[in-house]
Order: C-alpha cells, then sequence, then structure tokens
C-alpha cells in the first residue's frame, strides 16, 4: 500500500513507521515481579486417609493413607506473625462426591521469597498460633472446621457410619473415620468453602458454594451458628433465595445458580463490619449473563443489608477467582477463563486483576471497573522463577487468592487443583506458587486493609496451641 502524502514528508513517514513497529511489538510488561516461592504439588499434613473416592490422574495414585493433601488454595488472610500467611483450600478434590473424606482447613505458612537479593523460594510450615518455623505441616500448624454442637442444619458425613457414596471409585462400605465422627469435622462432602474473612470481633466467616452458603467460625474453627443462605436481592426468577444444585434445601423452585458458581470471591471492608459476598458465576436467569452480584452483609445483625452492586463480566472473561477490601469502596477482583498455559489455545488465557469502585456505579447497577495487572504480562527482570524468561506469566486455570501487602505490592497464590496439571506441567501435577507483584501504580489503601485483630483472637489462638500441645503429647505415649 502507498502513502504518496507521507511519501513527501519524510519526518511524517519516519513518525508512521515508528507507530507501526510499535504496534507490532508485543506489549511491554507492566508492574514487576518482586517475589517467588513454590510449594511442591505432593505436600501433606497428619489426617484420617483421604482420596479414596478420587481416581489416579497425572502419576499421582490415591488413597493418602493417614494423610491430607495441604494444597488447592482459595483463600488466604494475613498470618500470625509479620511474613506468615493463613491459606485455605477449597473443599479438595474437585467436587462434592470425591472430596468427603478430605478436611476443610486453614494451614499456617511462610514463603522464603526468592527475590533479586536473594531467597530459597520454598514456602515453609509454621506453627498456627506463634508463627514458628516447623520443620513439616504437623498438627500445630493449622485448624479444622468443626460443628461439635449441631449448629448446621443439614446431615453432615460426620453423622453418617459410611462415606456417601454416588459411584465411580470407591465403594458404599468405607467408614467414615472415627475422628470426624467423634468431632464432627467438616469434609468436602459438607461445604465448598471458596473464600474466608475475619471480622472485628475475630470470629471468621467462610464463603462456600454448595449453598451458597455464609458459615461463621469462631478463631479456632469451631461453627458458632446455622448456615446463612442468600437471598435473590434482585427478584431474578421465582426462587426468592440463591440456589446451587448441591444445596441441601432445594425446593420445587430448582436451582438458579450453575454448580460451583457461589461464594468465590468475598471482602470485609476496612473496619471489619461488612462482608461483600461475590458470586463467581450469574444467576442463571439473568438476562445478562456477564453480570455477577456483589451483595453487602452486615456483621452486626448478621444477616444481608439487600444492598447489591453488580460485575461486570470482561467478553473474554468467564469466572472471578478472588475479591479483597483496598478500601472502604475499593475492591480487587482476580478474573478469568478456563483455559490454561498448556492448553491448545492458551493463547486464549485470560487473567487480571481488576479494580472495582461501588462509589461509582452506573444506570445499570456495575461498578466502575479498572485494570491492575495483567497476571499474563508481569516483568521479571531477575527471573526470579528461572524460566530463562524476563517476562513472567501466571497461566493457570484457577487463580483463587490475592492479599495486599502495601499500597504497591499484592500476593497472588493460584488453586493447583491437586492432583490437576496443565497450567505449567503436563508431566504431573502443578504446584502452588507464591508470587509478590509491585505494582506501578499504588492503591489508595486503608490505614488497615484487613482487620487483625489479634488481641480478641488470643484466647481462641491459645486454645488451638493447648490442644496441638496435648495431641502431641497424647501421640507421644
Amino acid at each position: 500500500m502507498k502513502y504518496p502524502q507521507l511519501a513527501r514528508r519524510p519526518a511524517a513517514l519516519a513518525a508512521a513507521l515508528a507507530l507501526m513497529t510499535l504496534a507490532a511489538a508485543p506489549a511491554q510488561a507492566a508492574n514487576t515481579l518482586v517475589g517467588f516461592a513454590e510449594l511442591a504439588a505432593d505436600t501433606f499434613a497428619p489426617g484420617p486417609t483421604s482420596g479414596q473416592f478420587q481416581s489416579p490422574a497425572n502419576g499421582v495414585v490415591p488413597p493418602y493413607i493417614d494423610k491430607q493433601s495441604v494444597q488447592g488454595f482459595s483463600a488466604v488472610l494475613q498470618g500470625p506473625v509479620a511474613g506468615s500467611y493463613y491459606v485455605m483450600p477449597d473443599n479438595g478434590f474437585g467436587n462434592k462426591a470425591n472430596s468427603v473424606d478430605y478436611l476443610l482447613r486453614m494451614y499456617a505458612v511462610a514463603p522464603d521469597f526468592r527475590t533479586a537479593t536473594g531467597g530459597s523460594g520454598v514456602v515453609k510450615a509454621v506453627d498456627y498460633t506463634s508463627g514458628a518455623v516447623r520443620n513439616s505441616f504437623d498438627t500445630s500448624t493449622y485448624i479444622t472446621l468443626r460443628d461439635p454442637d449441631h449448629k448446621l442444619g443439614f446431615s453432615l458425613v460426620a453423622s453418617g457410619a459410611y462415606y456417601p457414596y454416588s459411584g465411580g471409585t470407591g465403594n458404599g462400605s468405607i467408614a467414615v473415620d472415627s475422628s470426624i465422627r467423634n468431632g464432627r469435622l467438616l469434609t468436602g462432602g459438607d461445604l465448598d468453602i471458596e473464600s474466608v474473612r475475619r471480622d472485628k470481633n475475630g470470629n471468621l466467616w467462610f464463603g462456600e458454594e454448595f449453598g451458597p452458603f455464609l458459615i461463621k467460625t469462631d478463631a479456632t474453627g469451631k461453627v458458632l451458628k446455622q448456615e446463612v443462605a442468600l437471598p435473590n436481592s434482585l427478584g431474578i426468577g421465582s426462587n426468592p433465595l440463591v440456589q446451587s444444585p448441591q444445596n441441601p434445601y432445594l425446593g420445587p423452585n430448582g436451582n438458579n445458580l450453575r454448580g460451583s458458581n457461589g461464594f468465590e470471591g468475598m471482602a470485609i471492608n476496612p473496619n471489619g463490619d461488612k462482608l461483600y459476598t461475590l458470586l463467581e458465576g450469574p444467576i442463571i436467569q439473568d438476562p445478562n449473563q456477564k453480570r455477577l452480584i456483589i451483595n453487602e452483609f452486615s456483621i452486626d445483625s448478621e444477616s444481608y443489608t439487600g444492598k447489591t452492586f453488580g460485575y461486570r463480566l470482561d467478553p473474554a472473561g468467564t469466572n472471578i477467582g478472588d475479591m479483597t477490601a483496598i478500601n472502604d469502596h475499593e475492591f480487587l477482583v482476580i478474573e478469568r477463563n478456563g483455559i490454561q498455559g498448556t492448553s491448545p489455545n492458551a493463547a486464549d488465557m485470560f487473567k487480571r486483576i481488576y479494580k472495582i469502585d461501588l462509589n461509582k456505579v452506573d444506570a445499570d447497577g456495575f461498578a466502575e471497573k479498572t485494570l491492575v495487572v495483567d497476571l499474563l504480562n508481569i516483568a521479571d527482570p531477575n527471573d526470579l522463577n528461572r524460566d530463562g524468561k524476563t517476562t513472567f506469566d501466571f497461566p493457570f486455570v484457577t487463580i483463587e487468592d490475592v492479599l495486599i501487602l502495601d499500597a504497591n505490592t499484592l500476593l497472588v497464590i493460584n488453586d493447583n487443583n491437586y492432583p490437576g496439571n496443565g497450567g505449567r506441567t503436563l508431566l504431573g501435577p502443578d504446584s502452588t506458587e507464591f508470587i509478590k507483584i509491585h505494582l506501578d501504580t499504588a492503591l489508595n489503601v486503608a490505614a488497615v486493609p484487613e482487620p487483625e485483630t489479634y488481641a480478641l483472637m488470643l484466647a481462641g489462638l491459645a486454645g488451638v496451641g493447648l490442644a496441638a500441645r496435648r495431641r502431641r503429647a497424647q501421640a507421644q505415649r
């Protein structure tokens, strides 16, 4: 194609060629990887035998005798000491049926980030209460969710003599482990926890997907009240509640939410008195299938306030992975699609972190949305993950953890769906990667981005430590 006018103007031609060159070049990576650490896929903690209903995959052959996998992280909170974190696996091995023997827990970890100045790049287990480094994930490094006071309104796996069985791997004559029965421990057959926040009183609130429900526990994981259902605040369809196919109270109206579309994201405001639950998928009857609903929940009244906001998915986005508060009206949201690094159509991957502002809502109720991080295009000048490249990508199908460390730094973790793979390798299960990202543009972070009410938690956490010491003492007898 000829450009006769430009041909007569050398300066204009040079400028046009420069623009064309820039357009053809790959986009320059924004934001920078400043820390990288990795937890090996085959990491386990003590517990009853798990994986008895899971099929072999990627060279991993279950069951896991007398142990639980420490994988599949779907939420992260600040830990007991600086540089430590509480991480929460989801319901286990991917669905309700194959996760009935997987315990719902939170673990304490401390990544030794590889940085430009050193670091091993290894994620270490730490004591859940003190933050002291442990040699492995022992009984001091976690809490287990449980319902000893029968607060939940539906039947639990712990209530039966045998694990529920619906066909496939396993059988219907596998007895529920005595520790699950006696302690009324919660499993992936009871709830699919995907998010957790600590309120101003030191209690934990878990967002899950089978209901979807909110579950309130104390700091040690003991359930304190009956599960809280989600009202259909927008009145879409005939069901007065929002209900998944696995909801134990599902009635004649049927489910109006697809499976695994519950509370994948949940934030708490800096004061610790308001939760913001974000559905992973749209209401089935919603004519706008790119609308995800955010509901406000009051910690004081322990009920939904009726305030809702819309989150608009990008044309390329299909799901959200997490939501966390920047301040009292701005939040970060991970958005993705279902494509991963080894997929044939990997070029169509979509993995991003957006900022939304609930003070800026359009006529259709959607919050203003601004790109913060493209997780497939992060500068890595020091090649911290040692892949030989200076641009880092996070190509996992599920990325479900984001934590604000300061105004310019984020912690992001993948959910590796153990023993799944396909983000980085087809030769075995993916590991869990912890990455620290330095943001080019600072966030307007509130003075306390996550309520750290440690004083209010001491009694509960002291109980955790005492119980752990008793278990260790009994084990040595």
